[in-house]
């Protein structure tokens, strides 16, 4: 049986996740999914791309507060929403919306977690994000993720990335001394977990890359259209153990067998694609939000793509 194995939230866009039982379907995404996001000076935001110590912060989100810890500092507690009113426009690649800026005394603790002057921002409740204009139906709102409400992926696919990961490290990287220790010569060592990904939905008992031909689902209660795949960036080679970049996986594994031009040669144009991205992963649309979605709901596919 197809069923929900993991579900995940990023309350901070490009922190370290949270794992829960069951979440609320909102029409932007998951509940605290990436409702708060981390910018430069001038509002674009930032992410482990600019920032693999990212990983490293954890956050942890109650009814009105949301808490932040990061190694080697005291714990930030702050609200949902500042108090200030302040707002100002925030971009999220090519979009921009505005948002709720928290005040300087936070601004500064983010700051030292991360390294680099940055600001610290929430999407208000009438913020209206919408995604890709080619997928949108009209109504159809994001948060601060990078243009979707959702990502999903099956163990099976991961399970059969690490497989062809480790066929290749057997076959071409040289044998490494056993005084060496791992991680040495900058390439990830072992089986890449999960988290790696950054999911919301982890499906258990479908076929690897079967959510390929997904186009609408049902998830216990939940609907969601399948919109396009997920083309993958260097995120997925920062270690979120470590919060440093960790070799050129799965990055390089990928390219060789999920190149968007060998996936989907007939469909670029229609899911908005670059023949040369590398896809991992499938972005989904809730049809009905305000339902919600628990570990162990049984998933049926409701339509297939033609």
């Amino acid at each position: 049986m197809t069923e929900l194995k993991e579900i995940s939230i990023y309350p901070i866009k490009s922190l370290r996740g949270i794992s829960v039982a069951e979440a609320l379907v909102e029409k932007r995404g998951l509940r605290h999914d990436r409702r708060w996001m981390i910018t430069d000076r001038e509002g674009m935001f930032l992410t482990q791309r600019e920032f693999p110590r990212m990983a490293l912060i954890g956050v942890e989100v109650g009814e009105e507060r949301v808490v932040l810890r990061a190694p080697g500092m005291a714990e930030l507690n702050i609200p949902h929403q500042p108090a200030n009113g302040l707002r100002r426009p925030v971009t999220v690649w090519n979009s921009t919306v505005d948002a709720a800026r928290y005040p300087d005394d936070v601004n500064e603790w983010i700051s030292g977690a991360i390294g680099s002057e940055c600001v610290l921002f929430a999407m208000p409740a009438e913020a209206e994000r919408h995604v890709n204009p080619l997928f949108d139906s009209g109504a159809d709102l994001v948060s601060f993720a990078d243009g979707y409400p959702l990502l999903l992926i099956g163990e099976g696919s991961l399970a059969e990335l690490n497989r062809r990961i480790e066929a290749s490290a057997q076959q071409d990287l040289p044998p490494r001394p056993s005084a060496t220790p791992p991680n040495q010569g900058g390439e990830h060592v072992g089986r890449l977990p999960m988290k790696r990904f950054r999911p919301n939905l982890v499906i258990a008992g479908s076929e690897p890359f079967e959510e390929d031909t997904w186009a609408r689902i049902r998830v216990g209660e939940a609907i969601f259209r399948v919109v396009k795949p997920c083309a993958r960036c260097a995120i997925t080679t920062v270690d979120p153990d470590r919060g440093e970049f960790d070799g050129k996986e799965p990055l390089r594994t990928l390219a060789s067998f999920r190149m968007a031009k060998d996936i989907f040669p007939d469909k670029l144009e229609e899911f908005a694609l670059q023949p040369n991205y590398v896809l991992f992963g499938e972005n989904l649309i809730p049809e009905n939000p305000g339902v919600t979605v628990r570990a162990g709901d049984a998933v049926e596919v409701l339509e297939y793509r033609s």
